[in-house]
Formats: C-alpha cells, structure tokens, sequence
C-alpha cells in the first residue's frame, strides 16, 4: 500500500483515476512538456486515465511509487513527484513536474525533501538520482537544493521534439543523506 505523505504545503497521496482530467490539462500544457524527458504534447485522451492504471501496478510491486502533489488549502492537484525504483540495484531516479500555475513557489522542493526521506529510510535505497534537460534550470535548482551533486552531461541525449537535447543527472547517497544536517 502506497503511503500519504502530508508536508507544509502539500498532501502526496496515490494517484486515483477522478484526477485523470486535471493530469491531462496541467500535464498536456506545452510548458511543462518541453521541460520533461517524457510527458507527450499533444497530450492523448485517455493517456492519463492509462497513466494512473500503471502507477497503481508499479506501485503494489514496488517498481515506483508516483505520488499526486495537492495544495492542502485548496485542494488542488498541482503536478507529480515520483521515485522509479531499481530493486535489484536499490537505487531510486526521482521524477516530477509541476503545472504551470504552480512554478516558482518551491513546490517541487517540498515535494521532493519528503520522497528523498521516504526513499532513503523507508524503502532503504542506497542511491537516489534525477535528471534534466540542461534548458530546464529549474528542475537543475530542485536537485541542488535536496543536496544532490552533479554526476555529469550527456550530450544530445534524448530527441525531444525533433532536437537532440543534452542531459544532466544529479544524485545522492545513503551516506550523503545521512550526512547531511536535516
């Protein structure tokens, strides 16, 4: 059973198949797809309701754990943040986006303090890592600010929309993580 998590601002509870329309209008923003390594534009129907069915599975096999990301006051799904487990590996690749409406205010941090704990003292990982589009500084930002370290670029990586776009991946860990003054 996927936990909920609750931190200042936010509620990070499993995805349920009622936020499927709100997936696909933050998601299937233009903005947000350009910044991500995989959200399509434009955005299918049905890709979201298809979406949730796969985080319920790979969350009961302990394969991922995505987690919806909701505004405590208003209760408004505002992005996602998830950590895609290696089992064999014990190592977790952090994953999130955020809706347009709600860049900029520190969400994504927040979110992602809570899922690093969960990652590191829950479900015991050695190693926690993310990566971005190097034309995203902000998701760059959110990995500097959890303590991650650099680990290096790759050039002309993925095609996005018909460009080659360079890639850099920041990580983390156990022992970083517990040498940190939290």
């Amino acid at each position: 059973m996927q936990p909920i998590f609750e931190t200042e601002r936010l509620v990070l509870r499993p995805f349920e198949l009622t936020d499927a329309s709100k997936v696909q209008e933050l998601a299937g923003d233009k903005e947000v797809a350009k910044t991500t390594l995989s959200i399509p534009y434009p955005y299918p129907d049905g890709a979201a309701e298809s979406w949730i069915r796969g985080c319920n599975e790979r969350s009961k096999d302990g394969s991922g754990f995505p987690f919806a990301l909701v505004d405590k006051d208003k209760h408004l799904l505002i992005g996602c943040m998830s950590i895609n487990v290696s089992i064999p590996h014990k190592r977790g690749e952090l994953a999130y986006w955020l809706g347009r409406p709600f860049w900029g205010n520190g969400y994504a941090t927040e979110a992602a303090m809570c899922l690093v704990a969960f990652g590191f003292k829950e479900l015991e990982l050695n190693k926690i890592w993310a990566a971005a589009m190097t034309k995203n500084p902000a998701s760059t930002n959110v990995m500097k600010k959890l303590g991650m370290k650099f680990e290096g670029e790759f050039k002309k990586h993925i095609l996005k929309w018909n460009e080659f776009e360079d890639v850099i991946y920041y990580g983390m860990t156990k022992d970083d993580y517990d040498n940190m003054n939290l």
